[in-house]
């Protein structure tokens, strides 16, 4: 079992700081599950193109306003709390915040915890199956009872 507490993610390596918006990333990749979780807040009064060719997301919004541009269809669509949209098809889009927009998001393959955008809006591909920074399900537990943001 993982429990963790936001309020122990922030201000650690987890909370990654990627200029239009700042991301607490709750699980990675070394937790050993098929999937990260991030509660991300996109600032105010920006525009941020992104393009995940490396991985799925879905984002369900938590707080705030805004609006995501598709734009391989050049559709608008309106977000606001209560709304999930899902990037299943390596979608390239556009997130306008108009207030500071607070976002839950799934992405798989899991992130390592450091990615920020790379100049085409995607993260980098995931490491290969078997890489030493993804930790056994067993060891992650192992290394998460010795952290003090986790408790079990």
């Amino acid at each position: 079992m993982i429990v963790r507490r936001l309020e122990n993610i922030v201000g650690t390596e987890r909370d990654v700081e990627g200029g239009n918006w700042y991301s607490r990333r709750l699980l990675l990749a070394a937790d050993g599950l098929s999937y990260s979780l991030h509660d991300t807040v996109l600032r105010a009064g920006t525009s941020t193109e992104m393009w995940y060719r490396n991985h799925l997301e879905s984002v369900y919004c938590i707080e705030g306003e805004g609006v995501l541009v598709d734009r391989d269809r050049d559709e608008e669509h309106e977000i606001r709390p209560g709304t999930l949209y899902v990037l299943d098809a390596h979608d390239r889009h556009t997130v306008i915040a108009h207030t500071d927009l607070r976002m839950v998001c799934v992405f798989t393959p899991p992130v390592t915890g450091n990615e920020v955008h790379l100049p085409d809006g995607s993260y980098p591909a995931a490491e290969p199956a078997g890489d030493s920074t993804v930790a056994p399900p067993s060891e992650a537990r192992e290394e998460q009872e010795h952290s003090p943001e986790v408790a079990s």
